[in-house]
């Protein structure tokens, strides 16, 4: 429950971190030592969910703080998502079609079950014929098939369509307009029937787990959707009011950007909702300590000062779980054209020496400790420790030494004609940096490394001249945006640690729009049929780790762990991944 996969998302991925995510719920080499304030170890404490033994009252009417600075989007459809708020609000009835177990095995049970045939290059999807969308109507395979037509056509304008999603078989001529279905998704038993089986030029190590991004995990109701023009779904009533679901809840009302409120869906197949609403109000990140000490919110998220101000308030508890996220800074070398990121030979920023020395001179470890009190900690690659099979403790990463940086302008001949640096043409060398505003000391945090990039002599400026709104940041990444040579985002990763389908050739969330010979090959060997060995496929993503820090078009920074303040009437809420809202209730009717 309340967990939340960017397949992709990620951007989820979704650069989905519009909430505050933290740190200090595992062990990290870079941060262990403590300091009198640090609240890292305090943080690796805390439960995975609430435990109340009292019992639970009937109709109870559950309030959810949206920790955000910017409204959200408002999208109630998965093929369209791509912002983490719209994840968190969506989660009471948006459930996947696929139940899973604590390590995100796929397993029967959900709403549908799956079974893979590797020889017949196969995966065949069996609809639970209880299942129902929140109006009543029966889940049936056309709306599994929707799904994968809302993504893979060119005028929906989903963001969710990958090189992943283009080993079904006719999925590239269908997103490419040459045909006018997916020739490899087939219902046997028709439109109206339970059944669907889809073929692949190759079949995939990370099938059985959730998040895979090979077959889609959600399913969308094609009898409200299939009369809406492709290039209308998006922004039609049906996505952004009247939304509808096979999850336990199904939405009342919706306010725009501001408010949703949850109803329990009466079709519901799994057990009976417990709540009588549940309401997601946007809160602003100060106003989070005031409203959860005047008991007006159930759980909101918090960061640093907010959990210090909190753990006084005796009506308040806190959990946390280790998250599959990290922030990375990328360079823009290139632009997302015809379904292929490109690269810009002649862009500025292909020099390495410059965006090492740009990396060297950060000194994430110190910031991260002085400005979010261990919430955040330095990581070493793109592949975070949660996933302790794949991930390589021996990849060399950047340190900060900004002697060496100084020293690798020099050899590139970025010499100093004045304050700054020029390029080795001897033309001017300015640079933009874009940087999300997500947490409370966000502009403090910048501004430090501004003045260390400026100290090396780099012009580095803001982006638009400030801290960008989430909407705007996110707006001027996906459409590359000329005013942005680098920037800082994060990802929230999906269950199945694959990172195609974010750094590859045709991803559109490669948002640095690198692409080399040498990532196309070792993307691949993770994905490969080979790698269905799993001492082959841990040696495959050990490598890349490497590869990505010594190519320096993307590197990471800091890792984090999802902490929730929880009113103490709640009953049954955790950040565990096998928990949904149907088990949440509250145990009495006041705060």
């Amino acid at each position: 429950m309340m967990k939340w996969k960017s397949g992709q998302l990620g951007l989820l991925v979704a650069f989905c971190m519009g909430i505050i995510l933290l740190a200090g719920c595992q062990r990290h080499d870079d941060d262990t030592k403590s300091t009198g304030n640090y609240q890292g170890t305090t943080l690796a404490k805390l439960p995975v969910g609430v435990h109340n033994q009292h019992t639970a009252v009937s109709g109870g009417h559950f309030k959810y703080a949206l920790v955000s600075w910017s409204p959200f989007k408002g999208i109630f459809n998965e093929a369209f998502v791509t912002d983490k708020n719209d994840e968190v609000i969506a989660d009471p009835g948006n459930e996947p079609l696929f139940k899973f177990d604590d390590n995100y095995r796929i397993i029967d049970g959900g709403a549908a079950n799956l079974a893979l045939n590797i020889a017949a290059k196969t995966v065949t999807i069996t609809i639970n014929p209880k299942v129902r969308w929140s109006d009543g109507q029966p889940l049936i395979a056309e709306d599994i098939l929707y799904s994968y037509l809302l993504i893979a056509n060119p005028k929906s304008q989903s963001q969710r369509y990958t090189n992943s999603l283009a080993q079904i078989v006719g999925m590239a001529a269908y997103h490419a307009g040459q045909s006018d279905h997916i020739s490899g998704i087939e219902l046997p038993a028709g439109a109206q029937g339970n059944q669907v089986v889809i073929h692949y030029l190759a079949m995939k190590p990370g099938m059985t787990q959730s998040g895979n991004g090979y077959f889609w995990e959600y399913a969308s109701p094609s009898h409200q959707l299939r009369q809406i023009a492709f290039d209308q779904v998006r922004n039609s009533a049906a996505i952004r009011e009247t939304p509808l679901y096979y999850g336990p809840y199904q939405v009342k009302s919706v306010e725009t950007g501001q408010k949703v409120v949850w109803t329990p869906n009466p079709y519901y197949y799994g057990r009976k909702p417990q709540l009588a609403t549940i309401t997601y109000n946007v809160v602003s990140p100060n106003s989070v300590v005031q409203v959860m000490q005047k008991h007006q919110y159930d759980v909101a998220t918090v960061a640093d000062e907010q959990f210090t101000a909190l753990q006084s308030d005796t009506h308040t508890k806190f959990i946390g779980d280790k998250s599959l996220s990290y922030r990375y800074l990328a360079f823009k070398v290139g632009r997302y054209k015809n379904g292929k990121n490109v690269m810009d030979q002649h862009n500025k920023l292909q020099t390495k020496a410059l965006r090492q020395a740009i990396i060297y001179s950060m000194n994430v470890q110190q910031v991260s400790r002085q400005y979010t009190n261990g919430w955040q900690f330095k990581i070493n690659t793109l592949i975070p420790r949660a996933f302790k099979q794949y991930y390589n403790d021996q990849a060399a990463s950047y340190d900060y030494d900004p002697a060496k940086a100084a020293r690798l302008l020099d050899q590139a001949g970025y010499r100093k004609s004045g304050k700054w640096r020029v390029q080795p043409n001897g033309k001017p060398l300015v640079l933009h940096f874009a940087v999300k505003r997500d947490s409370t000391h966000k502009e403090e945090m910048v501004q430090t490394y501004l003045a260390e990039w400026h100290k090396l002599g780099l012009n580095v400026k803001l982006t638009s001249g400030r801290l960008l709104e989430a909407n705007s940041f996110y707006d001027k990444l996906m459409n590359d945006d000329p005013d942005i040579d680098f920037f800082e985002a994060a990802w929230d990763l999906s269950t199945e640690p694959s990172p195609a389908d974010l750094y590859s050739e045709t991803a559109s969330f490669n948002l640095s729009r690198f692409v080399t010979k040498r990532n196309n090959q070792l993307l691949a060997a993770i994905d490969d049929v080979a790698a269905f060995d799993t001492t082959t496929r841990v040696q495959a993503f050990r490598t890349w780790q490497t590869y990505m820090n010594q190519a320096a078009y993307v590197v990471p920074t800091t890792g984090s762990c999802d902490v929730r303040a929880v009113n103490q009437r709640v009953k049954g809420f955790s950040l565990a991944p096998t928990i949904g809202w149907e088990n949440v209730s509250v145990t009495s009717q006041k705060r």
